[in-house]
């Protein structure tokens, strides 16, 4: 299965991820036009820095194999494609619960490495957006790898190349 395979050492923090991934989810998939819709497009991308890193760090859904989140949705909003290893969201069937939200593992092995070097934040006790509430139509988003694109935005915008779509093994 192909995946967002993130390369923090290359990500300088300029948010163009978070852009593009709006857009790509805007009404108009336009730059100039998404910023003036009704409800504002959302991204599902979030670029976090980690001041005692001096890092920058895009975080996005892994569409984990084992997917917790699928698992713990009381209303099977969440699904995993056993064809292309997607975790799906179903906005009809969610309830806003955010349950899903509280078991994310997505940067689990992120959060070890911060407390082994002692820059833990309060921010980090969220999931970084990963599943991110939509209070306006009452429902979560979270990544969908850009369904019907051959290559997802947030990966065709990065300038240097700290996202790449790609299976989890390669580089």
């Amino acid at each position: 299965m192909k995946d967002v395979i993130i390369r923090p050492e290359r990500c300088m923090g300029c948010h163009s991820c978070e852009v593009a991934c709006a857009v790509a989810h805007s009404k108009s998939k336009n730059l100039f036009l998404a910023p003036g819709e009704v409800p504002v497009p959302k991204k599902r991308i979030s670029v976090e820095h980690i001041p005692a890193l001096e890092a920058s760090m895009p975080i996005t859904c892994r569409h984990c194999e084992d997917a917790p989140c699928v698992s713990v949705c009381p209303t099977k909003a969440l699904s995993k494609d056993t064809a292309t290893g997607t975790v799906s969201h179903n906005p009809e069937r969610c309830v806003d619960c955010w349950t899903c939200s509280t078991v994310c593992t997505r940067f689990s092995s992120l959060y070890q490495l911060i407390l082994a070097v002692g820059c833990w934040t309060a921010s980090m006790a969220c999931n970084y957006g990963v599943i991110d509430r939509r209070t306006e139509e009452g429902t979560v988003i979270k990544c969908d790898l850009c369904e019907g694109r051959k290559l997802p935005a947030c990966v065709e915008a990065c300038p240097t190349h700290a996202l790449v779509f790609s299976e989890a093994g390669r580089r």
